[in-house]
């Protein structure tokens, strides 16, 4: 399981998924289990998940018209075909899912754990509600974690 925290931190709440693998990084997780700060790097990401994971959680700040700070979890449709010329350097979800599949990879299994940002302009840090729902963020992956299977791992 790859657990991939994706954003730009010069971009306030765009942070988020940096903050919260940040966060992770210091837990107790399965041994299965990696956590990666990907920042703005789809195309490492892409490269990655050539490796062919089982289960992949994106961390992301995603507008989804709800309050900002709302956390939610969101399982994406696999890309099996690429669809088009694509920006090797956007980190949005279906970006790197259409790198990866120009790549040949299949991502497996991918989910989703994003927060509705309250801004996203030119400064760093999270706004006051996006930074509160970090921590809800962490536990929302570590159940994720704990129903997903993880070789090695018992429930």
């Amino acid at each position: 399981m790859l657990i991939a925290g994706v954003g730009n931190i010069f971009l306030g709440d765009d942070g988020f998924g940096v903050e919260v693998v940040h966060r992770l990084s210091t837990r107790d997780l399965p041994d299965g289990v990696q956590v990666r700060d990907y920042g703005v790097s789809g195309m490492h990401l892409a490269f990655d998940l050539l490796d062919g994971y089982d289960t992949t959680i994106l961390v992301d700040a995603t507008s989804r018209g709800d309050a900002p700070g709302t956390v939610y979890v969101v399982e994406l449709d696999p890309v099996t075909e690429p669809s088009g010329p694509v920006d090797a350097h956007g980190m949005q979800p279906d970006v790197v899912m259409q790198l990866l599949a120009m790549l040949g990879g299949h991502p497996g299994r991918v989910l989703l754990v994003g927060c509705e940002p309250a801004s996203v302009t030119d400064h760093i840090g999270l706004s006051p509600l996006v930074a509160a729902a970090v921590e809800v963020a962490v536990e929302k992956v570590i159940e994720l974690v704990e129903v997903c299977d993880v070789p090695g791992h018992s429930r």
